[in-house]
């Protein structure tokens, strides 16, 4: 019986849509993160639209924040119990439900406050149980091979489509309309990312259905959530990249989202164009340093190509303290999203390649929880901090900070010892094409 090189037909960055399995995914990922890019710039023109001023804005986009955080670890054990399809079909049917009652209630002048407040806490925390789901998925849809290409795929797309496209739309819409259209706009691409994932084909769950399904649904789920933490500390390498993440998050997050307009205004006499501008480097490096990185092999010092690169990801971040023009703050944007995107092509990759299957959505839940639990906190002593230090000083210790924690975090759990024992080998899949199915073999 002959067999066939799956992805000879594509480049590797691109293999994963050799599969339709795939195709349907990414489309799905596609249309949902472009409803949520288009959410993201809507809500703060309806609050506004509303009457609303600085306060009414922190309220939906903090309401949004807690949603996240409160469902994140939630959505992680529900991802090890539940099918990762049916859960992305629901939230996106949720997004349907929040965003096109606030969109038809502002077309039609009944819109309050609250209302928008509410749907920006479902929308959060659909935000915060799709990524365990998705990450969880992924493995089952594409071969191992596949999926530093598959993450690469999901780096390049959040940026352009999230970032960009999404928000680009949406203030056309705004401008040209109102903000209610928008909020449609959103809810019409969330029903449509869910109808993608009906046309998947079912995907089991990896993991024992008796054991699943059998005892106390409440004490399941604190065995659940507890076997997750268990896993996490007996882990160097995760405990060391989650730990350092949190640095990292805790040290970048505020002045970027913060600073950088005030440092903008200050020394480039920047305006609202020009800080566009920044967030726009950064996600074109990102979007560059993801499709780069998933076009290479793994590398065989994995732990330590992650940690270098994740390490000196802040630096720019002095650059930006020091700058006096905008072109140097897109510069440092532009390095940001290289240095810090690249290496989460690895780190999704290393997760899906060591957690075991039936532990890898509470492993990314917590990946995702500490992404977005300390955001808030960054954010609401970056503008006090710089009030005491100065800017300048401010962007200075934000930038260096991470740097040696990188390097303390990397020593103490020996991580040059953990990524020689344990190699993740490049695999080939092949494929029986009277079969259909999919065998891999490890290449050393």
């Amino acid at each position: 019986m002959g067999m066939t090189i799956s992805d000879h037909r594509l480049p590797r960055a691109l293999a994963p849509f050799a599969r339709r399995q795939y195709r349907l995914l990414a489309m799905g990922l596609v249309l949902a993160m472009f409803a949520d890019g288009v959410w993201t710039i809507a809500v703060v023109w309806q609050v506004i639209d509303l009457g609303g001023g600085p306060a009414q804005v922190s309220l939906a986009t903090g309401a949004a924040a807690v949603g996240m955080v409160v469902s994140t670890l939630a959505g992680g054990v529900l991802a090890d119990r539940v099918s990762q399809r049916v859960i992305m079909i629901g939230l996106e049917a949720v997004k349907l439900i929040a965003f096109g009652l606030v969109g038809l209630a502002s077309v039609l002048g009944a819109l309050s406050l609250w209302h928008v407040v509410a749907a920006a806490v479902l929308g959060g925390v659909t935000t915060g149980m799709y990524y365990p789901a998705y990450s969880a998925l992924l493995p089952s849809i594409v071969a191992p091979s596949e999926l530093q290409a598959a993450n690469g795929i999901e780096g390049f797309l959040r940026p352009v489509v999230f970032q960009a496209v999404g928000p680009m739309i949406a203030g056309a819409v705004i401008a040209a309309t109102a903000p209610g259209p928008a909020v449609l706009l959103a809810a019409i691409a969330s029903i449509t990312s869910a109808l993608f994932y009906v046309w998947m084909d079912p995907v089991s769950l990896r993991r024992d259905d008796a054991e699943r399904l059998t005892g106390n649904p409440i004490r399941g789920v604190i065995t659940d959530v507890s076997e997750g933490f268990a896993y996490l500390w007996r882990t160097p390498w995760l405990w060391a990249t989650l730990f350092f993440a949190c640095v990292l998050v805790l040290a970048t997050m505020g002045p970027i989202e913060v600073l950088v307009p005030f440092a903008l205004r200050e020394r480039a006499d920047g305006g609202a164009s020009d800080h566009a501008l920044v967030l726009a480097g950064f996600g074109a490096g990102a979007a560059i340093a993801s499709l780069v990185f998933a076009s290479i092999p793994m590398p065989r010092r994995y732990l330590t190509v992650m940690f270098a690169v994740w390490g000196f990801s802040s630096v720019p971040l002095v650059l930006m303290g020091l700058a006096e023009h905008t072109w140097l703050f897109v510069l440092a944007g532009f390095a940001m999203g290289v240095l810090f995107d690249g290496p989460m092509v690895l780190w999704g990759t290393l997760l899906q390649r060591r957690v075991p299957p039936e532990l890898l959505g509470r492993v990314a839940s917590l990946d995702f929880f500490v992404s977005v639990a300390l955001m808030p906190v960054s954010m609401a002593i970056a503008a006090p901090l710089s009030h005491v230090l100065g800017l300048t000083s401010t962007f200075v210790l934000a930038g260096a900070l991470p740097v040696p924690v990188a390097i303390g975090f990397y020593c103490a759990a020996r991580l040059w010892r953990d990524e020689v024992a344990h190699p993740i080998n490049d695999v080939v899949s092949l494929v029986d094409p009277e079969s259909g199915h999919t065998h891999d073999m490890k290449i050393s």
